[in-house]
C-alpha cells in the first residue's frame, strides 16, 4: 500500500510534546539537542515543561512542532531501519509542516531547517502588529463559497482564502475588521459555524509580504537539496523535486494559501492509499478521511505508535 508521510503545522503544539520520545530513544534526545545547539535556545526544555503561553509563540511553537517530527523520522530510521526514498511515495507538510517534510527527504540539513523555522516564526509574527489581523474558520462553506464571502467581505481590505483543509473547511485570513465581516456573511450564506481563530497573526494572505521578504533572504543563503522523495507543495498542489523551485515556493507559501485538500487528493490520484502523520497531534489523519473516504490515516508521535509503526516496516 502506497504511504506519503505528512507533518503537521502550527496548532498541534502541546506542553509535554516530545518529552517521551526523549525519555525512550536516544535518536530523539540527539534531534532535540542539535536543535538546542542550532538556535542557542533550550527548546525541548520548553517543549516538556512549558510554560504554554510561550511554547505557542509562533517563534517557538514552529520549530518545536518541526523538532518532534524530525525526532520520530530519526527514531524510525534507526530503530527501524526505515529508507524513506524506499517506503514512501511523497512527503508533504501543512504550512510550516513542508519544512519538516524538506527535512525528512533530506533537502535540508537539520540545522539550517531548525534556523529557517525560527526565522520563519519570528518574521510572521511581527509582519503584522497584533490586533490588526485575524484569522477565521468557515465551517460548511466550500472553498469557492469561501472566496466569494472573503472577496465580499474585504470592503477595500484584506480578506482571503488561507487554509482550504477539507471538504466545507476552509479558513480565511486577512484585516481584523474583513475577517469579522467574512463571519457574518458566511453565516447569512449557511455556514454550520464560523469562528475567530486564537491566532497571533493572520497568516497566507498579502499582509505576510513583509515575512516573505525574510524568508527569500535567508532562503537565499541555504543550501536545497533535491529531496530523495518528492515534496507535494502547499502552494501548488503538485510534485515539486528541484531545488531552485523548492526556494521559490517555500517564499510564495508565506503569502499563498495551504492547498491542503488539493495535495492530499493529488496524492490519492497518484496511489497513495494511506497517509502517515509524523508528529505532534492527529489533525492531518482526521483531513485526510474527510477529504478522500479510501484513504486510511496513521499518526505516529509516541513511543507507543511508534513501536506499532514498526511493525508494519
Amino acid at each position: 500500500m502506497a504511504q506519503a508521510f505528512v507533518f503537521p503545522g502550527q496548532g498541534s503544539q502541546v506542553v509535554g510534546m516530545g518529552r517521551d520520545l526523549a525519555g525512550a530513544f536516544p535518536a530523539a534526545r540527539l534531534v532535540f539537542e542539535e536543535i538546542n545547539n542550532a538556535l542557542h535556545q533550550n527548546l525541548s526544555h520548553l517543549m516538556f515543561e512549558g510554560p504554554e503561553s510561550t511554547l505557542t509563540l509562533t517563534e517557538n511553537a514552529q520549530p518545536a512542532l518541526m523538532a518532534v517530527s524530525m525526532a520520530v523520522v530519526r527514531v524510525l530510521e534507526s530503530e527501524g531501519g526505515l529508507n524513506l526514498s524506499q517506503r514512501v511515495k511523497f512527503v508533504a507538510g501543512h504550512s510550516v509542516g513542508e519544512y519538516s517534510a524538506l527535512a525528512a527527504a533530506r533537502s535540508f540539513t537539520l540545522a539550517d531547517t531548525a534556523h529557517l523555522v525560527k526565522v520563519r516564526g519570528q518574521a510572521m509574527q511581527k509582519a503584522v502588529p497584533v490586533g490588526l489581523g485575524a484569522m477565521a474558520a468557515l465551517i460548511g462553506l466550500d472553498l469557492d463559497m469561501a472566496r466569494e464571502v472573503a472577496e465580499r467581505a474585504a470592503e477595500g481590505e484584506i480578506c482571503t482564502a488561507a487554509n482550504d483543509n477539507a471538504p466545507a473547511q476552509v479558513v480565511v485570513s486577512g484585516h481584523l475588521a474583513a475577517v469579522e465581516r467574512a463571519v457574518v456573511l458566511a453565516a447569512a450564506r449557511g455556514a454550520k459555524r464560523s469562528v475567530l481563530l486564537p491566532v497571533s497573526a493572520p497568516f497566507h494572505c498579502e499582509l505576510m509580504q513583509p515575512a516573505a521578504d525574510a524568508m527569500a533572504a535567508v532562503l537565499a543563503q541555504v543550501t536545497v537539496e533535491r529531496p530523495v522523495v518528492p515534496l507535494v507543495a502547499n502552494v501548488t498542489a503538485c510534485q515539486v523535486e528541484e531545488p531552485d523551485v523548492i526556494r521559490s515556493l517555500l517564499v510564495d507559501q508565506v503569502t499563498g494559501a495551504v492547498r491542503w485538500r488539493e495535495s492530499v487528493l493529488y496524492m490519492r490520484e497518484h496511489g497513495v492509499r494511506q497517509m502517515v502523520e509524523i508528529g505532534a497531534g492527529k489533525v492531518l489523519t482526521g483531513l485526510a478521511k474527510r477529504i478522500a473516504r479510501d484513504l486510511t490515516g496513521v499518526a505516529v508521535h509516541t513511543p507507543h505508535d511508534i513501536e506499532a509503526f514498526l511493525k508494519t516496516l
